[in-house]
């Protein structure tokens, strides 16, 4: 289509004048000449003001070419296999209907003349141009063809290995190197973008499986068909990235590997284990500066922030945080680090990995293969004349013994442990061959949380739920006549799951003297558990429950996170109320 041609479509869809459209060309060529990346039609619907689909749509009326909702349509196999995957990923084209050999293809540009012959002459038949966002274009690419499938297409079934040796470790959306490294940067850029925390290489019989965990729950990411084939190369380049030996394949190895992406450094820890069809291949991102939350944000009941600012501020004493792997225990430590750090505190921290850098406070990275291990680290820290002290976690009894009786000559400890709740925390450490009047004496609070899902605020809705569900499931009677819920109806921004982000629920046990004698006398978590609820405490569950009154999250979210025990805890009043759990 000329440049000619672009001013009778404007003027056509009353949108410029011929003058105006002659004026704005000179412009953009101005800018592209300059350095500019900006498309044509970017710089046009930029400089009227309109957003890109009410654009298009003026443009499509005016050339008489559909308008077309991709997330509303189902793309056939047929008119896919039509187009070549290098040409749908070059042009951001796709291919969306055929019938009776004529050819729908979804465009974002309808003035680019290379993009309209390359699509005509690939396709090879009669063509019908329709228009779309390019955002909607891409994402329907990757669902369809699956991610990094244009890079696929370029490697020769007999590439070199010595392709997959290059050490450059900066990741763009646009990398341009040779095809195998393009492809693993891609994917880790696309988990980067999608907020995933892991990503997962799965070898099967007849595919090789590339999961994402986002807000803490898997989603396969879709992937060429041709995957499999490559399944070797691209491990072994995963391999260099990290640092591991890639003629080993018997052996679980461990890497890491640090990227940079927009700018921010990204640390991705990397397992390998040998399966039956070939090594699965895991990285965890961690992203330092997304790590960090102040102690406002952790979402904590006002209350709750209220006795933890007063526990963070004493002189000596364990506070200790417990939940399993992924719950965000990391996040909370270092917001109550951040709280308390000041001119007058020596902070000193022993960590596996440091994973979020916190300015004036001295950290320590655990070495095991140098003997520098928690319990190593620890034994020196209290040499180094700390006030407040985190361990990353409590493994072992020489550890727990440090650890508590640095709290009892006048150190303030913070660390983790991996338990289901806040009661089982005093059990633990007991059965680690603590005494209990040393765990009754020295431990001041325990923190139990666990990591829901939030609502996404694009497509929030108010829905109904049934009392007789509301009663099986122990939601509060009390609260169910005054009580509204909500959930996700599912959009794009969400990926059509209802959900974007996560929060915390918590469990704080407050040690009182009162519990104190259940301590002494080795009283089962359940006991100390009812007789801390009699007392105040408020459950996980309890406080999910708080979390859906107030419009975050959703009742199976709670439900999901949160175990029996803990909702028959809070039955401790009501004995009689039937237990289900969904």
């Amino acid at each position: 289509m000329a440049f000619a041609s672009i001013k009778t479509v404007f003027a056509r869809a009353g949108l410029a004048a011929p003058e105006q459209v002659d004026q704005w060309l000179r412009a953009w060529r101005t800018a592209v000449e300059s350095g500019s990346t900006e498309s044509q039609l970017a710089f046009f619907f930029r400089e009227l003001g309109l957003a890109e689909d009410r654009f298009l749509e003026k443009l499509a009326a005016a050339l008489g070419w559909p308008y077309l909702d991709l997330p509303r349509l189902n793309v056939s196999t047929e008119a896919r296999q039509k187009i070549t995957t290098k040409v749908a990923f070059q042009y951001t084209v796709l291919p969306t209907r055929l019938e009776e050999n004529r050819l729908q293809v979804a465009i974002c540009d309808p003035f680019n003349p290379a993009l309209l012959n390359a699509v005509q002459f690939d396709a090879g038949c009669p063509i019908e141009f329709a228009l779309a966002p390019r955002a909607e274009i891409e994402k329907a690419l990757k669902k369809y063809y699956g991610v990094g499938a244009e890079t696929l297409d370029e490697i020769a079934e007999d590439e070199p290995l010595e392709l997959l040796v290059g050490e450059e470790k900066e990741i763009t959306d646009n990398d341009q190197e040779a095809s195998v490294i393009k492809f693993v940067n891609q994917v880790i850029w696309e988990a980067y973008k999608d907020r995933s925390t892991d990503i997962h290489f799965e070898p099967a019989e007849d595919e090789l499986r590339i999961r994402y965990r986002i807000d803490g729950i898997l989603h396969q990411t879709p992937m060429p068909p041709q995957l499999k084939r490559y399944q070797a190369a691209l491990i072994s380049r995963i391999k260099v990235m990290s640092g591991m030996n890639i003629a080993e394949k018997r052996l679980p190895q461990d890497g890491r590997i640090n990227v940079r992406i927009k700018g921010e450094e990204i640390d991705i820890r990397v397992s390998t284990v040998p399966t039956v069809y070939g090594e699965s291949v895991s990285l965890r991102l961690l992203t330092r500066g997304k790590i960090f939350l102040s102690l406002e944000k952790l979402g904590f009941a006002p209350e709750d922030e209220q006795a933890i600012r007063e526990i963070i501020v004493k002189p000596h004493g364990i506070f200790l945080v417990t939940g399993p792997t992924g719950s965000g225990k990391s996040t909370s430590l270092y917001a109550f680090l951040s709280t308390i750090n000041s001119v007058h505190k020596r902070i000193i921290t022993i960590e596996e990995p440091v994973e979020y850098e916190l300015k004036g406070i001295n950290q320590i990275a655990v070495r095991p293969e140098i003997g520098l291990t928690f319990a190593m680290g620890l034994r020196h820290i209290l040499r180094q004349d700390p006030n407040v002290i985190m361990v990353g976690e409590i493994r072992d009894l020489e550890t727990a013994e440090i650890a508590i009786r640095a709290a009892l000559t006048g150190h303030l400890v913070f660390s983790t442990l991996h338990t289901n709740d806040a009661p089982s925390a005093f059990t633990r450490l007991i059965d680690m061959g603590i005494e209990p009047f040393l765990v009754a004496s020295s431990v001041e609070c325990v923190m139990a949380q666990r990591l829901v899902r939030t609502i996404c605020p694009q497509c929030k809705e108010e829905h109904k739920v049934e009392r007789a569900y509301l009663h099986r499931i122990g939601f509060p009677q009390e609260k169910v006549e005054s009580a509204r819920f909500y959930r996700g109806r599912g959009c794009e921004e969400c990926r059509q799951l209802g959900y974007q982000g996560r929060m915390g629920i918590y469990e704080l046990l407050i040690l009182q003297e009162t519990l104190r004698p259940l301590i002494l006398n080795r009283a089962p978590a359940s006991t100390i558990a009812q007789r801390a609820i009699e007392l105040g405490m408020r459950t996980l569950r309890a406080d999910g429950w708080n979390k859906v009154l107030s419009g975050k999250t959703t009742i199976e979210e709670v439900l999901r996170v949160t175990q029996v025990e803990e909702h028959l805890n809070a039955l401790v009043d009501d004995p009689k109320a039937e237990v289900w759990v969904k």
